[in-house]
């Protein structure tokens, strides 16, 4: 099937985003104002990896309001504008208010094939567009689905687009994607915190897809609703670990940092989606130092989620920072925050004292945590080093 690339409806010049930015808050949990959001202000034009993104949080608002018109789904909004306002969060609120925005729109791409295989390629050109040379982008197949899945999400009726041709189709996606515009995607299936019966699902299908651009399991949800691992988890992640599957898990974002230590002594997480509650436990933290821990940090998610002080001098992330901690920055949901990649970076660079240099250092470490085999990882490597006009052996 001939997928047509088609230009995001709603980016930095849009009415709504105008309107956002010219809105404030009082205090410390005020809005973005229209300077911190110009285009003009790309504070790191190189390019970049990331590795936390959600791809049903990254779906653009046309391409919601076409796939509903050729299906006739009726929907409370019939603008890109206005479907916009329903779905982004226009300032901070909770973990679980931000992920009851996905039933705005999640019925209209689930069990659609043509959709699915659609956002699937549009996010790689949107990537594309950030100067991001290799993403990882995440999923719970399981959502986009209507067949051989309990129960069945979204109130749809039961179909037959099963879990596992999500992947195919979304692997097909990414695939087309990766060809047109000559970037890298591989993709994490997410297990569900509140859905542990998928999650033996999902390691198979990591399994099953390993050679065709699945590079990992996650664990995602609501920590503040389901803190603790489900033994079905973690049986899941002890197949991982003896399948050799890689593995990274959301943990410390509202949770404790006893999560954080969870994911990664018992479910053995290699990379921590999030993390900040890390620093509550200063022992964890260290030694998560000495190990190399990769943090994956998501600075507009983080602020607009509630996860974190909405003054982005007091991130966490500053301390990673100043720690020279190994993590990245990511996106998580640029739909909902109506955001991009440049955002994260100029924020980082605006409040929290980032530099060139340290855009640089993270990107490399982004590498060098990724969940690519080693060859490719080596090759993806040397394309930053010779962007960045950098020897290899430069020490950081």
């Amino acid at each position: 099937m001939h997928i047509i690339a088609r230009r995001a409806a709603v980016g930095f010049g849009s009415p709504v985003l105008s309107s956002l930015c010219t809105s404030r808050l009082t205090g410390s949990r005020r809005l973005f104002t229209m300077a911190e959001l110009s285009p003009e202000q790309v504070v790191f034009n190189k390019p970049k990896v990331e590795l936390h993104v959600h791809l049903d949080g990254a779906i653009r608002v046309q391409t919601i309001l076409d796939v509903a018109k050729r299906r006739g789904i009726r929907l409370q909004a019939d603008t890109a504008e206005a479907m916009t306002r329903n779905i982004i969060l226009e300032e901070p609120a909770t973990l679980t208010s931000f992920l009851g925005k996905f039933a705005e729109y999640m019925h209209v791409v689930a069990g659609d094939r043509e959709a699915i295989k659609r956002i699937a390629y549009e996010f790689v050109e949107d990537k594309a567009k950030e100067g991001v040379i290799y993403v990882e982008v995440r999923y719970s197949p399981h959502f986009l689905a209507n067949a051989k899945v309990d129960p069945i999400p979204w109130d749809q009726e039961e179909g037959d687009l099963t879990p596992d041709e999500v992947v195919h189709l979304v692997n097909e996606g990414l695939g087309e994607g990766e060809r047109a515009f000559n970037i890298k995607a591989r993709s994490i299936l997410c297990c569900m915190r509140h859905m542990p019966s998928w999650s033996m699902d999902i390691v198979e299908l990591c399994k099953k897809y390993r050679h065709e651009g699945v590079v990992a399991i996650d664990l995602a949800g609501d920590e503040s609703l389901n803190c603790e691992a489900n033994p079905e988890h973690r049986s899941a992640y002890e197949e991982a670990v003896r399948s050799g599957v890689h593995r990274t898990v959301h943990a410390g974002e509202v949770g404790p940092a006893s999560a954080v230590k969870e994911a990664v002594e018992v479910l053995k997480a290699e990379r921590v989606g999030h993390g900040y509650r890390t620093l509550e436990d200063q022992a964890l933290y260290k030694k998560l130092l000495d190990q190399n821990m990769h943090f994956e940090v998501c600075p507009i998610s983080s602020k607009l989620t509630g996860a974190c002080d909405p003054d982005f001098s007091k991130h966490p992330v500053v301390t990673f920072r100043k720690d020279k901690a190994n993590y990245s920055l990511n996106t998580d949901d640029p739909l909902i925050f109506n955001s991009n990649l440049h955002l994260d970076y100029n924020m980082a660079y605006k409040y929290m004292g980032f530099t060139e240099e340290e855009f640089k250092r993270l990107n490399i470490r982004s590498a060098e945590s990724c969940f690519l085999p080693e060859k490719e990882k080596k090759e993806l490597l040397h394309k930053l080093y010779e962007a960045y006009g950098m020897i290899q052996r430069t020490a950081f």
